[in-house]
């Protein structure tokens, strides 16, 4: 019997710094087995510039939690020991535990040196301000604590393609590249080349750096027992790497590794030529869909919901499409931030969960709710992550034939036999849908799992019923025989 994926982003941004979380996420596998997470992604296990390091400052990908070294044996979340026990306890239960990669940049080095380089502007990568000059920047790192242990590599400036700091003028504001160095063209086009992100800025077109990234990634695969890769920051790491970095451990280990990738950037066009770039190696977060969202959440009755779907890798490219309502960085407070709005969140996730297309991301601070941001979490989320594994099965037609009630029916197939749905949402006012979830499911009475709209629907002999919603909300309906099924406890 086939069952739907579901991901959770198993973190947020805000979480505290007790060594806590691994120990916590192997608490709750289980649960979330239960409601139908088949896999998590965990954040960044390795050390960082500090203990407080949410995992993106990385300094040592082969401390884990185990060595002395930035003033902590542990990170923000835990030891090694507890990592590889939170992903035994993910694995025992069936879920599948995709790793945060995070390659593009270094941080926290522990030797400083000087270089020559060249000065370009921060706004546009293509424009070299001033000549060479000496500069003295943080790239040495022999990771003392470690003392080579799994790995002898000491990462100095020529494995560095530039920085944004120079030690000897204190000087910020400029992005300072190594003399003989260029940037990687096939990055993202934005800030003319979008190569640099932060910290020590990785030099892929080096073979030793190359050499060394895989085989820690290999070692790190084995070492750990993950089953799949989120990578970080894509649009900044040269395209061809990337392709070329998967189809080689793949190789390697003689099975396929899924991995999806953060490009950062609603543009579909952009989504898709970076797919095309690494012959789709990986999938994407639909970006475009998020922002669809969080602009529609914004807009409230203005938006016309029929066009939701529209310029997205979910409608173009739905089998590399991974969707989301929103993530670690989207948060309030973070660089990227665009929280869509509460109201229209249990809609998005209706939107991404209880459709065909794509395999859907939930996220924590969604389920479980924010206390440090006071942020809610997502009213009936639990439910219809188990509607999507229990229901939302079998061929699914569109009622979005009204700019703000729209709907659609999944008809249920015989490996899942109380499976089937129709979903109804308004971003107006109290609406319904006369909606043909099939005649197979004539007589049978629906009920909506949202508990919104008390009075049931009974199926008539042709398939057809009409279903109804309240406004700003949205109703799942489904045969009620599975209803106690529904029941979610944490």
């Amino acid at each position: 019997m086939s069952v739907n994926r579901t991901m959770m982003q198993y973190f947020e941004w805000y979480l505290p710094n007790d060594g806590l979380w691994w120990k916590r996420c192997a608490a709750k596998a289980e649960n979330l087995n239960g409601i139908g997470i088949t896999d998590v992604w965990l954040p960044p296990a390795y050390k960082g510039t500090s203990q407080e390091d949410v995992g993106y400052g990385v300094y040592d990908l082969y401390d884990l939690g185990e060595f002395d070294q930035k003033g902590t044996v542990r990170t923000k979340y835990g030891t090694k020991e507890e990592y590889l026990e939170a992903i035994r306890a993910f694995h025992e239960v069936g879920i599948r535990v995709f790793a945060d990669i995070v390659l593009n940049h270094r941080m926290g080095a522990d030797e400083a040196e000087d270089v020559i380089a060249v000065s370009d502007s921060a706004e546009d990568r293509t424009q070299q301000v001033d000549g060479e000059h000496k500069v003295r920047v943080w790239s040495r790192f022999t990771f003392p604590g470690r003392q080579g242990k799994y790995s002898s590599f000491i990462w100095n400036h020529s494995h560095f393609t530039g920085t944004d700091y120079d030690d000897l003028s204190n000087e910020q504001g400029m992005i300072y590249r190594f003399a003989g160095k260029q940037w990687r063209k096939d990055t993202d086009p934005e800030k003319g080349n979008y190569d640099y992100l932060m910290g020590m800025n990785v030099d892929m077109s080096n073979p030793d750096v190359r050499r060394e990234i895989r085989t820690w990634l290999l070692w790190y695969i084995r070492e750990t027992g993950i089953d799949g890769l989120r990578l970080d920051a894509v649009k900044h790491i040269s395209f061809e790497f990337y392709k070329n970095l998967l189809r080689e451990v793949r190789a390697e280990l003689g099975k396929d590794i899924p991995a999806v990738g953060e490009y950062w950037n609603a543009d579909l066009g952009r989504l898709r030529f970076y797919l095309d770039s690494v012959d789709r190696e990986m999938s994407l977060f639909d970006v475009s869909l998020h922002y669809n969202f969080f602009n529609a959440s914004q807009a409230g009755g203005e938006y016309d919901l029929r066009k939701i779907f529209d310029n997205t890798l979910v409608r173009e490219v739905p089998d590399y499409a991974v969707t989301f309502v929103d993530n670690h960085d989207t948060q309030y407070g973070q660089s990227l931030q665009s929280f869509v709005a509460d109201w229209f969140k249990p809609i998005a996730y209706a939107m991404i969960l209880l459709r065909e297309s794509g395999i859907p991301c939930v996220f924590y601070s969604d389920y479980y709710g924010n206390p440090v941001q006071d942020r809610p979490l997502v009213p009936n989320l639990g439910k219809m992550v188990k509607i999507r594994r229990g229901y939302a099965y079998g061929d699914q037609e569109d009622y979005f034939d009204d700019p703000h009630i729209v709907g659609w029916v999944r008809r249920g197939v015989k490996d899942h036999p109380e499976s089937g749905l129709a979903v109804v949402i308004s971003n107006t006012g109290d609406g319904e849908k006369r909606m043909c979830v099939g005649r197979q499911h004539a007589g049978l009475t629906f009920r909506d799992a949202m508990e919104n709209c008390p009075d049931p629907v009974v199926i008539d002999a042709e398939g057809w019923g009409v279903f109804r919603t309240r406004g700003g909300d949205v109703s799942v309906w489904v045969h009620e025989a599975g209803f106690e099924y529904l029941v979610v406890t944490e």
